[in-house]
């Protein structure tokens, strides 16, 4: 199964700008996630995370009905070629799966980052770590148990979820905020058809990807082959080693905008390390899309979430 050369220069833009249709304005929160959240949900939206006025800066809390208790933490981060989307996006073609982390006794979480074409990398990790660790210093506030976080990315938040699970046990100073390290921890890793090594991307054949205005080199500031340093500093799999958390990776066998080899790779340096992982490829499935929110995948989610929340 070969991807072709130049979907990740286009099809990975068009698909954002695909999934873009499904966010949602911060005016219409209210009833967009009403017809998402399951009834009596307690929202909190847009709460500024980073003490300052950007609308990158804000992140939304779900809690199910009557939470009264300390609960697990689902930690979203939306897709959109890093330069598109808001803490909205992909939620709409997941909207069972929402639904059911609230069923089933989990708070949800879902984070704004600042775009690729606002600041380069890293940036968006930055603004990550920043993010999950306010929801850690307000766990008691929110009714959080801070001790149980997992993280679910899609495309490229598939990518920034990764990259701070498998980073959070370095001392990675440029990933944080003034250079402070979080004290958060990761418990598990949920990346639905995330970028994983972006010098694989540089060496295939698909040569759009080192075209200046393609995503990867937008998020870089320049292109992969030009700056491999770079390429392999915001790589996930840069950072692979035995200490990382449990990772479930979903892929479409027909993703035309990520190449499936890119969650192949990662579940193969996962395996080489002994971090427990399972790959899913999804068959027929494309980039992004309802075929992802299925009984059978979150079957698959919920067991890494028992398992690993614990």
């Amino acid at each position: 199964m070969h991807t072709p050369a130049r979907s990740f220069a286009a099809a990975f833009f068009i698909a954002a700008l695909s999934v873009l249709n499904t966010s949602t304005s911060n005016a219409q929160l209210t009833d967009k996630m009403k017809a998402i959240l399951p009834a009596g949900a307690v929202a909190y939206g847009n709460i500024p995370y980073a003490s300052d006025t950007s609308h990158f800066h804000l992140l939304d809390i779900y809690l199910p009905a009557n939470a009264s208790q300390p609960l697990p933490l689902v930690i979203w981060i939306h897709g959109g070629a890093w330069m598109l989307n808001d803490k909205y996006a992909d939620m709409g073609y997941m909207k069972n799966t929402v639904k059911s982390f609230l069923d089933s006794g989990y708070a949800l979480a879902s984070i704004d980052y600042r775009y690729s074409t606002t600041a380069v990398f890293p940036a968006q990790v930055q603004d990550c770590n920043q993010a999950v660790q306010f929801l850690y210093d307000n766990a008691a506030k929110y009714k959080l148990d801070k001790n149980k976080f997992a993280l679910i990315g899609f495309s490229a938040g598939a990518h920034l979820a990764s990259l701070l699970g498998l980073s959070a046990n370095n001392n990675i100073a440029s990933f944080y905020p003034g250079g402070k390290k979080p004290v958060f921890k990761i418990n598990t890793v949920l990346d639905f058809y995330g970028p994983s090594d972006f010098g694989a991307l540089a060496g295939s054949t698909d040569t759009a990807v080192n075209n200046e205005r393609n995503p990867v080199s937008i998020l870089l500031g320049a292109t992969p082959l030009r700056r491999p340093d770079l390429a392999k500093i915001a790589s996930p799999v840069s950072y692979v080693d035995k200490y990382d958390p449990p990772f479930l990776i979903v892929q479409g066998e027909k993703d035309e905008s990520v190449p499936y080899t890119q969650s192949v790779l990662l579940n193969s340096w996962l395996t080489l390390a002994g971090v427990k992982n399972e790959l899913i490829i999804v068959a027929g499935a494309p980039h992004y899309g309802p075929m992802f929110d299925t009984e059978a995948i979150r079957t698959k989610i919920f067991y890494f979430l028992r398992t690993y929340l614990r």
